[in-house]
């Protein structure tokens, strides 16, 4: 598979870090050399320095047989232009571009149906604000991912010293929480461990599980986590984010507290909102906090354009007894840092974007991808096909490698949690965790076996 990336970006350098990491064949093209320089210090790629909507770049970097084209630009207008130019110069190509700017989202279905014909238009704030619906929907869990239009969550939860399932065998986990939780993998001291039945959960581990979405209150009440619904949310930060958001709670009636530093956009956001409260001040601000109830917030989701802020911001709201608090952060290098100062859920727009494109770059029939914070694994949604060898056979028996484990199927409407006795039937929709290392071989097995010819 051949990959044109535009755009050396964090985005753009996180995605062809990671196929390259795959043995794909990525060319990434940018403007600034300084960027491009980061690029072929750092990864085994070519990488072109000029503009990614030039038709002399594009087709130099060979784009009539490449297979994606990824326009991930900070600039809409050259993602846009470059799609356009592919769509000119080589029609089959597959196109996916990030275009960011509100004022767009009623056109990507024109987009996609007509000049220049983007198979997919990416919207990172889009996808960060159903992220942080997610994550309100579990108040008590550190990680949270939906599968199957929301019937299955994949849940990440801390276990702490103290807590009554500190120190259990696996297996025991059914008969202290009442419950069947399929255990998909425990991350600890920065290890992931796909865990067995004999393995015990120990303070400090984070979990990941899979359960229906009706099943998941009383597994959170044996882990002793909140299963109190968020009533009272205080957004700090009134940008596109923030403001995308308020309307999103306004119309689950969620109370809503906007805290915006700017005296126009607090005015702009006034006007738009219908029921949430525009605040104009500083969000770090402790006398303000207390003034507007910190402490009776369910939950503070700091999403500024300034990380340092929504880092401060919510450990500050922590402090001061706010419930939960979500960070909104773009530099990856700072996602290993949070657990290490007490900050546990964390968004971003790049990996939200990172995520999408993943789910259309993925061969096979894939549904959709979810990428663990950390980056050491992925969970696919993929269809199975009659001409899988995994199709017709129990689990244990089947060719998925070590490393990966399937963790849900869904049959007619029916979520079934799997064992190893579990057997795959043509049209089922399949949950796959995998270690990122085997990532590559389940996407063959995807091409070759899910996929019919």
């Amino acid at each position: 598979m051949k990959i044109i990336i535009v755009g050396a970006g964090e985005v753009g350098f996180h995605i062809a870090s990671r196929l390259a990491y795959e043995n794909k064949d990525v060319v990434v093209i940018d403007k600034d050399p300084e960027a491009i320089r980061r690029i072929t210090e750092s990864i085994d790629v070519e990488a072109i320095n000029g503009s990614g909507s030039s038709p002399v770049v594009l087709k130099a970097a060979g784009l009539r047989e490449a297979d994606i084209l990824l326009a991930v630009t900070d600039s809409d207008e050259i993602n846009l232009v470059a799609c356009l130019m592919a769509d000119v110069i080589s029609p089959t190509t597959k196109k996916l571009a990030r275009v960011r700017d509100g004022d767009f989202d009623q056109y990507h279905e024109t987009f996609k149906e007509n000049a220049p014909h983007i198979d997919t238009v990416i919207n990172p704030e889009i996808e960060v604000v159903k992220t942080i619906e997610q994550y309100l929907s579990v108040p008590g869990a550190v990680d949270v991912s939906e599968f199957a239009e929301g019937r299955l969550k994949f849940v990440g939860l801390h276990l702490h010293e103290g807590d009554r399932l500190a120190g259990i065998r696996l297996s025991e986990l059914p008969g202290k929480i009442g419950q069947r939780a399929l255990v998909a993998a425990v991350i600890r001291e920065e290890e992931l461990i796909i865990p067995k039945g004999d393995n015990r959960l120990l303070p400090g581990d984070l979990i990941y599980f899979i359960s229906e979405e009706k099943g998941l209150e009383p597994i959170l009440l044996g882990f002793n986590k909140s299963v109190k619904p968020v009533r009272r949310v205080m957004i700090v930060g009134g940008g596109r984010i923030g403001a995308r958001l308020s309307e999103v709670l306004e119309k689950k009636s969620i109370q809503t507290k906007i805290i915006e530093r700017s005296p126009a956009r607090c005015n702009a956001l006034a006007e738009q909102m219908r029921k949430a409260v525009v605040i104009q001040g500083d969000g770090s601000d402790q006398r303000l906090l207390l003034e507007e109830n910190i402490e009776q917030m369910d939950a503070v989701i700091t999403v500024t354009d300034d990380e340092e802020t929504n880092i401060l911001v919510s450990l500050l709201a922590k402090r001061m007894g706010a419930g939960k608090t979500i960070t909104r952060l773009n530099k990856f290098s700072y996602f290993p840092l949070m657990p290490a100062i007490g900050i546990e859920q964390v968004v971003s727009p790049r990996l939200s974007a990172v995520n999408t494109i993943l789910q259309h770059i993925r061969r096979g029939k894939v549904l959709s991808v979810r990428t663990l914070t950390d980056e050491q694994a992925e969970v696919l949604e993929v269809e199975a096909l009659e001409t899988s060898e995994i199709v017709g056979k129990p689990l244990k028996k089947t060719s998925l490698p070590a490393g990966s484990l399937v963790i849900g199927i869904i049959r007619e409407g029916q979520v079934i949690i799997p064992s190893g006795d579990s057997i795959i039937e043509p049209g089922d929709r399949i949950i796959i965790f995998a270690k990122r290392q085997v990532v590559s071989k389940i996407e063959k097995i995807l091409t070759v076996k899910l996929e019919f010819f």
